[in-house]
């Protein structure tokens, strides 16, 4: 904090912090003096050498004190502090110091050392000492480019340095095996990363003289993995089977050379000797470093566990007390039991397969230092003590053999293990790491094999703990090994396994990454001597080891002395192991080589500190101040005998407690320090109040945690499921809880060691945390209570809790004589939610401390009303839950099991009669409760349940006579409450509302924290979301319904499911499906669905829709009432299927009626005509793919009456039909040269007909006037064809229906403009919503068309030309986009004549009939358009040109300028065809020219002959054979771009730009397009010869044909004729004698022209 921001008072406390006190190590009674000279400044932190100390203030200075050898002159010995000039400005964040040099981290994590370097320590090479502080440089050569490490934490031994980097990961420097590096060569001067811990989340790190400790974080549990089957390191296999006669014997027992040995990676000069000569071999190990490769030889004797001294089973005498661990199992206490089991083994199998493994296996290392030190630690309580013997003993010989059941190797409970252990238990917390990067990927148990392998080398039994607790996650089944066990007895076992799994907390994520993790592992490497590493021997190690005897204690803290370590505990106690020669690990158990927990006397112990000899604890005293415990080393003061005796138990340093508040202690050589605070303003004393309630009532939770909770769970017959569950929820929570304040108590301690900012406390910064964990237990514990949980908890629990009686008083702090167990648990129970208060009071009392307007007052303000206002709603809630359980305690039995569930509390009841139906019969009983989620009806035997999200209540005014009415709406009921009194009526009219708003809102358990008693709404919302399952409904019975409603019906937007699979997605209105939406029918015959997506009116399907058949049948088109009514498009099966069919037209009622399409693809026949019910009835027209048409009446299928039938080669029939394709009675038949038959008909077209008749043969009459007036082919075909067809205006009428009733016209041009105008808007915006949802649907280019069409074309005054423009202009826009009626009609005419003119359709005869149709088409849309357009004139008219014309134009024929002389007045003519054509036909252009082509088919082969020879010759030859007159020929012509005179052999260069314009009439689509086409090359040829002659001149048509004659066989067009054909049909009627007639007149007489052309 900046001097600014802090507030006055606070500024005043600040002096006086950070003391330091100092004095002499080695007594109990001494005296702390103030250090001096360091003049007012706050020191951080401090560290002690054997001889010097450094300190750390605020500022980020750093001071050094004490005996400084390596600087030189008379600084050399320093009383009081001195400065370290060279870190000035460098704000150092972290100091810390060895032995005899020292180190400090910059801010931005840069190290600095100095002083003593005789071991490489301070990091510079050949050097031995460091006077000044000097950068170490520590890159990851791992990456590249080199990135250097940032720095977090140091940690400094006597000849090494340990650095914990950002990322986690440690690096080293110095000498010894301590730095578990993979080296041998000493010093290491460049910091090295220790490679086995890379990957895993270190959290401390801590360096004795000799040793080093890493606190690493848990890996996270993982799932099972297949095993490896040999080991990563020796490749030898991991686990062993013997078959023996009648027993397996599996033994998993391989022991690997890695905890002591080097990994593989080694190098060469360091190798194992193994020698084979003798069972007892013995393995020496040469090696530089002296003290790390003592030759680790003992003799391999297998009773060896008799030897005393350091691998004894116990001290010097036989039963000592060390034999009870302080944990509290038992161990060997008597060594006979042990003998007796050994010698029992049989001797001779083990000294054999002893034999065998050493002698035949000499690559393996020989195993004699497995029995090193056989100590036993405290063994896990689910073994026996043979079993752990034994398994011990067989895995210290490293035989692959376990012996059978019946030597006990493996109790019933280890082979339960395997089955009933979940992988998420404290105990199996996964091991070790594999060295090497790709030791990630290990799987847990892999890490669980290794570590148990580097454990046994040293064989300590405690590594038989981890066995035990991992067995399940070790292997999944051993066969051949229950076959004797009972599966009953497995299954108890296992159940009851199981059921503690609720217990470990469900570690969340998000408090581990904010507050200090508790899920830890002790890693230790280096010296162990002393027994300093904890492993339980006394083997050196070169890398890190995992210390198992520590997994699961929640360590947070570690502190290493000279040779001994201590680690500090979530629960504040401190395990202690190495030397114990002064009595420095504070208890007098042996063997030390294990930890062990130090006997304290104070509350509860939140700061260690270890020097070279002694050890120091701080440990909360009763009044909250600190204590300051002392154990080592005692010198007597009162004879100069200097006979040095050592602390039995840490003794209390009074003098020490005078002195402050001390924040934390340390220890080094000679001297220790503490720092200390003064108590301002009762600042620093509510602080470390709360950090030791904190501390206390987490060693609380956890004691519930284990001595009730666990014993609970374990307990058989709990009652059902349900309570079952709700009981593992109510522990899982409390886990969860009891874990989050453990991490808070340890956040508080290092909060102590610090700056101890207000504003950076965890229960402000991350208040969220503790809120929502209280509140999901109190939700979980309310619910357990509510379900009766406590009481069935008592009844199975009656034996466990009487044993424990005063336990469970003393947790539950209930002292009263004769309690209630089921009060006694409530009390155990409900009594975290106190805490909430004392953290709100604690706040409180820490806000006296600041200025009222700082804002940390405010903060701490507003957090206090947090926890305070989160207490008082918790305790409403357990008010309520309390309140439920006695309702249900009275309530009749048989409902309450169908109504009481765990979330459910009761609000009120009208048990008092304070409520009744309205006209409920006179003996009727009604009785209403109203829950928080539900208002039940409950009348004699039955009741009712009514959800509250789906419950709408009014109070009735008081005019209808309801005087105090209450009207209850739900989606199938409506009924009405009378209350007895107005006040009765306000409660219970209030009661509801907020229950009702507090379902809808869902936030009955989460309050707004801080927002005081916030005040729920009155009124609930009538329109809302919600589910709802009808009961009664007879259309939706049993359909759930999750959506929107209002008042009481579905509306907006729902998905209604039924319970037979039906399931409908969309809007509603009022109750019912109405708009756009999606309907599923499951079909179970076939196993598919029908699919329905369109739009619904008052629940039926009505408008536009696709409807997806089960049978793969689609219908695409108009429904009403559920049925397909109007246009519409049915796709029958696939291509592939039996009969793929197609129908396109009117339905009425679900039948085909009126004009339709029908495709049969199996057939290839294509029929055009009328419909009833499905049938073909009336006229209608039939091709096939064969060429045949038929065109005539049609009676119920068939092809009745008259009709005419043509086929392919042009024979015509006409004449009477009685069956498809099959003529009966007169008729005509008309050969394709002309000849007829006339007669009596019968038989089927293509299978041999019987004709009564007369033959004709008109060519045998020479005399013209004879002749018949038959006309053969074409004409006559052309001519007949048609009239038995449906009528154009015929076609489609339900299209056009369609699109005049969007526009809200019952029938064509009955309706108001303006209102059409409207729907037009309307279906814009609503279409464009709707695809709002899928933006794919709509581009940009169509988003920008939607947006101009919403602006209407106006008209005031006279209809000009510009107004005319506009319209056009906004019918292209409109027939752009499906979304505007005009557009949707467009675009469905373009559907179906596609449909009907495509495929088989693609007959020549059908061209008429195309063309008709299109011209149909304009006149019917012409009438819409005139209908929103009234101002536009009728077909033919003339609208004026306003604006005088520009000079006229010459005519091409004659003198005077032309001005349009052919129409009476000048001004354009109003045709459909001009306005209607450019928006139509470009869509249409492809069937119909497709038509034109096959009709035209033989005249254009002919003439594309004649066009390929002539345009063989040159351009002269060409023109003087067309006879163009040699003064129009061209003299020079433009060939790219340079003139060049023409010679004879010149060729296509003659009128190239006419040609070239001609030649685009191919591109055009619409009539007027191409005729300009035309009227432009007529240009061309003008502009040409003007050049040539360069003087003014008339066209004659005799001068000009054969020039446009040459034009047009230079164009080289392929399909001229259907161009010409289409021109005709389809043009302006009135542009017929205009100019651009004439001209079109003439390119058709050319086509003509060049058919008959006789090359000479």
């Amino acid at each position: 904090m900046d001097s600014q921001e802090r507030s006055s008072e606070e500024a005043e406390g600040a002096k006086e912090r950070g003391l330091v006190y100092v004095w002499k190590a080695g007594s109990c009674s001494v005296t702390p003096e103030r250090l001096p000279g360091l003049s007012g400044k706050t020191v951080l932190q401090a560290a002690l050498g054997i001889h010097h100390g450094l300190l750390l203030t605020e500022g980020g200075e750093v001071y050094s004190f004490g005996k400084l050898p390596w600087r030189s002159g008379p600084e050399e010995c320093v009383n009081s502090p001195i400065l370290e000039n060279t870190l000035l400005g460098h704000r150092i964040i972290t100091v810390a110091a060895g032995s005899f040099h020292n180190g400090a981290v910059t801010e931005s994590g840069v190290v600095y050392m100095w002083g003593d370097n005789s071991a490489g320590q301070c990091a510079v090479a050949n050097q031995p000492c460091v006077p000044e502080p000097q950068l170490v440089s520590i890159c990851d050569s791992e990456t590249s480019p080199l990135l250097s490490v940032r720095i977090l934490q140091l940690a400094c031994g006597e000849e090494h340095t340990l650095a914990l980097s950002l990322s986690r990961e440690i690096w080293a420097w110095g000498s010894g095996c301590q730095l578990g590096l993979i080296t041998t060569t000493f010093p290491v001067t460049k910091p090295q990363k220790v490679e086995h811990l890379a990957g895993r989340v270190v959290l401390q790190i801590a360096c004795g003289a000799y040793h080093s400790l890493a606190l690493v974080q848990c890996l996270p549990v993982q799932e099972m993995k297949p095993i490896p089957e040999r080991c990563n390191h020796c490749s030898q296999p991991l686990i062993t089977m013997t078959d023996k006669e009648d027993h397996v014997i599996i033994s998993d027992s391989h022991c690997c050379p890695l905890g002591v040995a080097l990994a593989d990676n080694q190098p060469e000069n360091h190798v194992f000797c193994p020698s084979s000569d003798t069972p007892e071999g013995k393995s020496v190990t040469a090696g530089q470093s002296e003290d790390c490769q003592k030759p680790l030889v003992e003799q391999h004797r297998l009773l060896g566990l008799e030897s005393d001294g350091p691998s004894g089973l116990s001290s010097s005498n036989g039963r000592e007390d060390s034999a009870i661990s302080s944990s509290g199992n038992t161990l060997f206490s008597d060594r006979k039991e042990v003998k007796e089991y050994l010698i029992g083994l049989s001797d001779n199998s083990l000294s054999e397969s002893l034999n065998k493994n050493i002698c035949t296996e000499p690559e393996q290392p020989s195993q004699e230092e497995q029995l090193s030190a056989c100590i036993p630690g405290p063994a896990g309580s689910s073994t026996s003590t043979l079993n752990s013997l034994v398994a011990s003993c067989a895995s210290a010989v490293g035989v692959r053999v376990a012996a059978t059941y019946e030597a006990g190797a493996l109790s019933l409970k280890k082979v339960m293990n395997l089955y009933g252990t979940s992988s998420s238990e404290p105990g199996s917390q996964p091991g070790s790491r594999s060295p090497g990067p790709e030791a990630l990927k290990d799987s847990r148990e892999e890490q669980v094999r290794q570590e148990s392998m580097q454990g046994k080398k040293s064989s300590s039994l405690v590594d038989i703990r981890e066995e035990e607790s991992e067995g399940g996650s070790r292997r999944l089944s051993l066969p051949g090994l229950l076959s004797q066990v009972s599966p009953r007895l497995l299954r108890k076992v296992g159940r009851a396994k199981m059921r503690t799994v609720a217990l470990t907390p469900t570690y969340s994520g998000e408090a581990d990454a904010l507050l200090p993790s508790l899920r830890t592992e002790v890693w230790s490497w280096g010296k162990g001597k002393e027994g300093q590493l904890g492993h339980g021997d006394v083997l050196p190690r070169l890398q890190p080891l995992c210390v198992k005897s520590l997994d699961g204690k929640e360590v947070i803290h570690l502190s290493a002395g000279g040779h001994h370590s201590l680690a500090l505990t979530a629960k504040s106690q401190v395990y202690s192991w190495g030397s114990n020669i002064s009595g420095q690990l504070g208890h007098l158990n042996s063997p030390t080589t294990v930890p062990r927990l130090t006997k304290v006397c104070g509350d509860g112990i939140w700061t260690t500190a270890a020097g070279l000899d002694y050890s120091l604890f701080l440990a909360d005293e009763k009044d909250f101040q600190p204590g300051l415990y002392y154990c080592g080393q005692e010198i007597s003061t009162e004879s100069n005998l200097n006979e040095n005796s050592s602390t039995k138990s840490p003794v209390l340093l009074v003098a020490c407690s005078k002195i402050g508040y001390i924040s934390n202690v340390i220890a080094g050589g000679d001297n220790c320090l503490a720092l200390v605070d003064k108590n301002v303003m009762g600042y620093i004393a509510s602080l470390h109040e709360l950090a030791a309630t904190e501390r206390r009532f987490y060693f609380k939770l956890s004691e519930i945690k284990s001595q009730v909770l666990r014993p609970l769970l374990g307990l058989d017959n709990l009652g059902n499921a349900n309570a079952i569950q709700l009981l593992q929820e109510m522990a899982s929570r409390f886990s969860k809880l009891c874990y989050l304040i453990g991490q808070h108590g340890a956040s508080l301690s290092s909060f102590l060691h610090g700056v101890k900012e207000a504003r950076s406390l965890a229960i402000l910064k991350h208040s969220s945390l503790f809120l929502d964990s209280y509140t999901e237990y109190c939700t979980s514990v309310t619910n357990f209570l509510v379900m009766g949980g406590f009481m069935l908890l008592a009844k199975p629990a009656i034996d466990f809790l009487s044993k424990n009686q005063e336990l469970l008083q003393k947790l539950s702090e209930k002292n009263e004589e004769n309690l209630q167990l089921v009060e006694v648990l409530n009390a155990l129970f409900f009594m975290p939610f106190g805490r909430l208060h004392n953290y709100a009071r604690t706040l409180l009392k820490l806000t006296t401390c600041f200025e009222v307007a700082s804002p940390e007052y405010q903060k701490l303000q507003d957090s206090s009303s947090c926890y305070e206002s989160l207490a008082v709603h918790l305790s409403r809630k357990m008010k309520e839950a309390e309140y439920t359980l006695g309702f249900w305690k009275t309530f009749p039995g048989k409902m309450t099991d169908s109504l009481r569930k765990p979330e459910r509390r009761l609000i009120c009841e009208s048990s008092n009669r304070a409520l009744s139906l309205q006209h409920a019969g006179r003996f009727s009983v009604n009785w209403f409760i109203l829950f928080n989620d539900a208002l039940v009806h409950a009348q004699f035997s039955t009741h009712h349940i009514f959800p509250l999200s789906t419950l709408w209540v009014e109070a009735l005014s008081e005019e209808t006579g309801n005087v105090n009415g209450l009207k209850i709406t739900t989606p199938e009921e409506q009924f009405v409450l009378v209350s007895s009194t107005p006040q009765e009526k306000t409660k219970w009219l209030r009661a509801i509302s907020q229950a009702v708003d507090q379902a809808l809102r869902g936030t009955s358990d989460m309050i707004l924290y801080g927002a005081g008693g916030n005040v729920p709404r009155q009124e609930p919302p009538i329109s809302r979301s919600a589910k709802y399952t009808f009961y009664k409904d007879p259309r939706f019975k049993d359909a759930v319904y999750d959506g929107r409603w209002l008042s009481g019906k579905p509306h907006g937007r729902g998905i209604l499911k039924w319970a037979d699979g039906r399931m409908y997605s969309g809007t509603f209105r009022t109750g019912l499906e109405d708009g756009y939406g999606e309907y599923r029918v499951p079909n179970k015959a076939l196993n598919k669905e029908d699919h329905y997506v369109g739009y619904w009116k008052e629940g039926k399907m009505c408008g536009h829709g696709v409807y997806s058949y089960a049978t793969g049948e689609v219908y695409e088109g108009c429904f009403q009432d559920n049925m397909r009514h109007g246009h519409g498009l049915l796709r029958s099966g696939k291509l592939t299927s039996s009969s793929p069919s197609m129908f396109i037209g009117q339905w009425i009622m679900d039948k085909k009626s009126g004009y339709g399409v029908f495709d049969d693809i199996t057939r290839g026949e294509k029929y055009m005509g009328m419909w009833q019910d499905d049938l073909c009835q009336g006229n209608g027209v039939v091709v096939t793919q064969f060429g045949l048409y038929y065109e005539g009446a049609f009676s119920t299928n068939k092809m009745m009456g008259t009709g005419i039938l043509l086929s392919e080669d042009d024979t015509v029939y006409e004449g009477e039909f009685s069956d498809n394709w099959t003529l009966s009675g007169k008729g005509t038949l008309t050969l394709p040269n002309g000849d007829y038959i006339e007669g009596l008909f019968s038989g089927e077209w293509g299978s041999g007909i019987k004709i009564t008749g007369t033959y004709f043969k008109p060519s045998l009459y020479e005399n013209e006037k004879d002749k018949p007036k038959a006309l053969p082919t074409g004409h006559f075909i052309r001519r007949k064809l048609g009239i038995l067809a449906v009528s154009p205006d015929e076609k489609w009428k339900a299209v056009f229906e369609e699109c005049w009733n969007q526009l809200g016209c019952e029938s064509p041009g009955q309706g108001d403009r303006w209102k059409a105008w409207d729907n037009i808007a309307v279906a814009l915006t609503t279409n464009r919503r709707q695809h709002k949802d899928s933006p794919e649907l709509l581009s940009r280019s169509h988003t920008q068309t939607l947006e101009s069409l919403e602006f209407i074309p106006q008209h005031i005054g006279a209809f000009t030309l510009e107004k005319y423009e506009n319209i056009k202009k906004y019918l292209i826009k409109a027939c752009d986009t499906p979304l505007h009626p005009l557009g949707k009609l467009v675009e469905t005419l373009v559907a179906v004549y596609r449909m009907t003119y495509v495929g088989v359709g693609a007959n020549r005869r059908l061209l008429q009939e195309a063309v008709r149709e299109i011209k149909s088409y304009l006149k019917r849309i012409f009438q819409l358009v005139r209908f929103l357009f009234p101002d536009l004139p009728e077909e033919g008219s003339t609208i004026p040109f306003v604006a005088t014309e520009p000079k006229g134009r010459r005519s091409f024929c004659s003198g005077k300028s032309d001005s349009r002389s052919e129409s009476p007045e000048p001004g354009y003519v109003v045709t459909s065809f001009g306005l209607l054509l450019p928006v139509l036909l470009p869509r249409l252009y492809p069937p119909l020219f497709m038509l034109y082509a096959l009709d035209n088919e033989r005249e254009e082969d002919i003439y594309w002959e004649c066009v390929l020879r002539l345009n063989k010759q040159t351009d002269m030859a060409l023109l003087s054979f067309l006879g163009v007159q040699v003064k129009f020929w061209p003299g020079t012509v433009s060939i790219l771009g340079e003139s060049r005179k023409v010679s004879s052999n010149t060729k296509d260069a003659c009128f190239a730009s006419a040609v070239e314009c001609l030649q685009q009439i191919s591109t055009t689509f619409t009539p007027t397009d191409k005729l300009k086409v035309i009227q432009q090359t007529f240009e061309e040829i003008s502009q040409s010869v003007l050049e040539t002659l360069q003087e003014d001149f008339l066209w004659s048509m005799d001068d000009l044909f054969p020039v446009f004659l040459y034009v047009v066989l230079r164009a080289r067009i392929r399909n001229l004729g259907s161009e010409v054909h289409l021109i005709e049909d389809l043009m302006d009627p009135y542009l017929q004698h205009g100019e651009q007639g004439i001209m079109f007149t003439t390119l058709k007489a050319c086509y003509y022209q060049i058919q008959h052309e006789k090359l000479t």
